[in-house]
């Protein structure tokens, strides 16, 4: 046997180097090395747009605030089906991981770039001109709509970078690197920051400075990725030259990313619903429910790290054939989910005049709306991670579509027709009827893919589900 051939089956036997090995135990120490850059990586994700609406609700009043918070379930509503395809990425470099396929990651990575940016930039055009339509039809205030169009509009000019940023690092988590998005995340974290203040309070702007500065933001960190990428000699090195599109990979990649990506939408589409709703009792209440969504946001990025690791893990441990691990994974992430979601969740409830005291400074009746909001949601937000875990695994089993399918049934539709039902059903309904439609759903998706998750892993112990690698 030659040196090189020597070097390159070595190579196979081992995971590349200063990555976690996810296919041997004991996992709960590797889930939380894991989890935690992602929880801070997520944390400072969740800063550019809890930094936009606490800066404008500070120095530009309460219809700033709910001109930049009335956006956020409509971004992520269009945003979501495309950025659904960073999943299947991530799926297959984890899976390709598992078996030892370098050469098929490098493949993964290059395609994955090209699909990200082209992705990027025709949402970015659709986005920027049906923003304000699309506004009117929730029902949007007429004295926020204005704000919220602006908003949103700045806000498409950055969807190019947000697209290869998520993919990159997407795929960068799935070989065990959770730090290196956390440190460029961190950087351009700090730069929107320091921007919005420059911009808002600064130059006099409103939601056109903190716009800009979180699309400044993003490009930023786009960027850094890509450097890191070109740069490492890693399996995930990157070479502009080979940047190309594999068709046979693409298609992998939407068989197993558009499921999750039409979930995506659909809960957002769920989300838009609810919000259209809530925007029936006025510019009051729309301002403190942004607000307090806002801070739920930092348990759900929490909690979300949880998914990621229970997707990785399991994906490349289905990779690597070794089925019986997959069970001890799942039961871990759930633990790790309820933990994070009743720890964060407790810390926002305990200090709620603080942190609703950072998006709103002089309308006590906004503050009442969002504390009441955060007593709704948080002491049963650990039911979404739970959720999330679930269909993480699932995924990471190569059942994208039955995830999807769950929660379609389980949680959107459901969702929906609550919505629906409540203003047909009651004369005058309150807003905790409306917030009461989460963990009614959340237990419903928890039950469906409880059940799908135990029937995909038996199959795969008894051998009749083998998945294909790609290579």
């Amino acid at each position: 046997m030659s040196q090189a051939v020597a070097v390159a089956t070595e190579e196979k036997k081992r995971p590349p180097k200063g990555k976690i090995d996810m296919t041997e135990g004991p996992f709960l120490k590797k889930i939380v090395a894991f989890i935690l850059p992602l929880i801070l990586t997520g944390l400072l994700q969740s800063l550019y747009n809890a930094a936009d609406l606490a800066v404008v609700g500070q120095f530009r009043g309460e219809l700033a605030l709910a001109a930049v918070g009335s956006t956020g379930s409509l971004t992520q509503l269009i945003l979501g089906l495309f950025m659904g395809l960073s999943v299947g990425a991530g799926v297959m470099v984890a899976h390709q991981m598992g078996a030892l396929r370098y050469r098929a990651v490098q493949k993964t990575v290059h395609t994955a770039i090209v699909l990200a940016t082209v992705l990027g930039v025709v949402v970015g055009v659709i986005g920027f001109f049906v923003a304000r339509p699309l506004l009117v039809l929730m029902d949007t205030p007429e004295t926020v709509l204005d704000g919220a169009a602006l908003y949103m509009r700045i806000m498409f000019c950055g969807t190019p970078a947000s697209m290869i940023y998520n993919y990159c690092a997407a795929m960068l988590r799935s070989t065990g690197d959770t730090k290196r998005p956390l440190f460029f995340l961190t950087v351009s974290g700090l730069v929107n920051v320091l921007l919005n203040l420059v911009f808002v309070v600064g130059f006099g702007m409103s939601v056109e400075g903190v716009g800009i500065a979180t699309i400044v933001s993003q490009y930023l960190s786009a960027a850094m990725i890509l450097v890191y990428m070109a740069r490492t000699d890693g399996v995930m090195r990157v070479s502009f030259r080979k940047l190309r599109v594999n068709r046979a990979i693409v298609r992998q990649m939407m068989r197993i990313g558009i499921p999750s990506g039409l979930q995506g939408a659909a809960f957002s589409l769920s989300n838009v619903m609810i919000q259209s709703s809530i925007n029936y009792f006025g510019d009051v209440v729309v301002a403190g429910n942004s607000a307090a969504s806002n801070l739920e946001g930092f348990v759900y990025v929490s909690m979300n790290a949880v998914y990621q690791a229970s997707l990785t893990f399991v994906g490349q441990n289905v990779g690597a054939k070794k089925y019986k691990n997959i069970k001890k994974v799942v039961l871990l992430c759930l633990l790790c989910t309820t933990v994070i979601g009743l720890l964060v969740g407790g810390v926002i409830l305990l200090f709620r005049d603080f942190f609703v005291g950072l998006y709103v400074s002089d309308s006590a009746a906004v503050a009442e709306v969002a504390i009441t909001r955060l007593f709704s949601i948080l002491p049963v937000y650990f039911l979404c991670g739970m959720m999330e875990v679930l269909s993480g695994a699932i995924r990471g089993m190569g059942k994208s579509m039955t995830a999807m399918i769950t929660s379609l049934l389980g949680a959107c539709a459901f969702r929906i027709l609550w919505v629906k039902l409540l203003f047909v059903l009651l004369a005058q309904p309150k807003i905790q009827h409306v917030y009461l439609s989460y963990p009614v759903t959340w237990l419903t998706v928890i039950f469906l893919n409880a059940w799908f998750t135990i029937l995909f892993y038996r199959r795969l112990e008894k051998g009749k589900d083998n998945l294909a690698v790609s290579s």
